[in-house]
């Protein structure tokens, strides 16, 4: 596209290309915008060196004159869009990039693999922190996912309101908690299992999580305790009938003194095993494949459409896709959210063209969704950087208290709010 548009002269027309979902994966009732701050980064990285070019030039890709034009690409485009951290619905205008044409096509895969992926995560992960109801949980799926994945995984998971991470990796970037715990493997490396957690307690003190279900859980138990005395800090269940299992460990380790001491579980849970434990004395859990994957939706469902260009004139000239099932809002958008007396959202509310001629977008009951990105190619950082994760997480919890109740259903169902275009 972009050799095409440089050869017939429309490359550097000025467009407006707006990213969206037309529904939420799995009949959710609402999502969560992540992966911002990842894809400023990006953005503002984003090269073609001598590498990439030798190749283009070998394989015949481009032309001559197009490679030239990616030699010098740098986005100097501008970028609005949704806080990260941010709800969003269906047809919700996530990011708005308005640029050259050229410049802005390019990005179309980029922006959507990022969101696309971490809003997943994210989307996933609110509802298993919604199902914890206040108990920490932990992401622990790096096993489970591309080994660049799972320090984005990790970082989604921590801006939807996770705990810690087992990733060090995504701890050393985005500055998440980092936590883990010792693996079966630790305990069959030695004769007994009290030999393996007298090990552990002496390398890093008696407030750790000891592993105690390798063979019997009510022997393990008893050995951590008397590995590190009532102190121990937890014990961590990764095995058999969850709910009972947890109400008999916590008798144990009553009757052993160690009341002070946290059970945390594990063990391929999910959104709905975390709710199935809320009666039972869990402190914490751990959650791996299914956060990682989305717990079932591993993609957000977003698209990347150009949706206005401008005229000879200066003016914007509304676009949109017509094929069926497929069709797309033409034109510039301002979103806000309205709110009721009591703060509770009630609509998204898409202003269409030049926004509503007698704007109250700054009033109580509207409040405006779009925030600058990006200005004539230079990178707003407050978004980026382990500062901006931090951001992200806290106007996620901020946000999420002016959403309707049934927002915190866990089955499938309608969005818990519409979405309604005005103009």
């Amino acid at each position: 596209m972009v050799d095409a548009a440089l050869q017939h002269g429309t490359a550097d027309t000025e467009c407006m290309f707006e990213v969206f979902a037309r529904r939420l994966p799995g009949a959710r009732r609402y999502g969560i915008v992540a992966g911002t701050g990842r894809l400023l980064d990006l953005i503002r990285d984003f090269r073609f060196d001598d590498a990439e070019l030798s190749w283009l030039r070998e394989n015949d890709v481009v032309t001559t004159g197009t490679l030239d034009w990616l030699a010098d690409y740098r986005f100097s485009g501008s970028i609005w869009g949704y806080r990260e951290g941010e709800a969003y619905f269906p047809n919700s205008p996530l990011l708005v990039v308005e640029s050259s044409f050229a410049e802005g096509v390019l990005l179309e895969t980029l922006v959507l693999s990022v969101l696309n992926y971490d809003s997943a995560i994210a989307n996933a992960a609110t509802r298993m922190v919604t199902a914890a109801r206040g108990r920490p949980i932990a992401e622990m799926g790096s096993r489970r996912a591309h080994e660049q994945s799972a320090v984005a995984a990790a970082r989604a998971a921590y801006i939807a309101g996770f705990d810690a991470t087992s990733n060090l990796e995504a701890g050393r970037t985005w500055g998440i908690p980092t936590m883990g715990t010792a693996a079966h493997a630790f305990t069959l490396l030695h004769d007994s299992e009290e030999e393996a957690f007298r090990a552990q307690v002496a390398a890093v003190g008696p407030d750790t999580t000891l592993l105690v279900d390798t063979f019997d859980v009510a022997e393990g138990v008893r050995a951590a305790v008397a590995a590190a005395g009532t102190e121990l800090g937890a014990v961590r269940l990764d095995s058999g009938d969850l709910p009972t299992l947890v109400v008999e460990v916590r008798e144990l380790l009553d009757s052993l003194g160690a009341t002070g001491t946290k059970i945390t579980v594990t063990n391929d849970l999910d959104e709905h095993a975390i709710a199935a434990l809320s009666a039972v004395p869990v402190d914490s859990y751990g959650v791996g494949t299914s956060v990682v994957t989305g717990s079932g939706s591993p993609a957000a469902g977003m698209v990347y459409k150009l949706v206005a260009r401008r005229d000879s004139d200066g003016g914007w000239i509304p676009v949109a896709k017509k094929s069926p099932e497929k069709i797309s809002v033409g034109g510039r958008k301002f979103p806000v959210r309205r709110l009721n007396s009591a703060g509770i959202a009630v609509e998204e509310l898409i202003y269409v063209g030049d926004g509503p001629e007698d704007s109250n977008s700054g009033s109580d009951l509207e409040r405006p969704l779009f925030v600058q990105l990006v200005d004539a190619g230079t990178i707003d950082e407050q978004f980026t950087g382990p500062a901006g994760t931090r951001r992200a997480r806290e106007h996620r919890a901020k946000i999420l208290s002016e959403l309707p109740a049934d927002a915190s259903r866990l089955g499938r169902g309608d969005p818990t709010l519409p979405t309604t275009f005005s103009g």
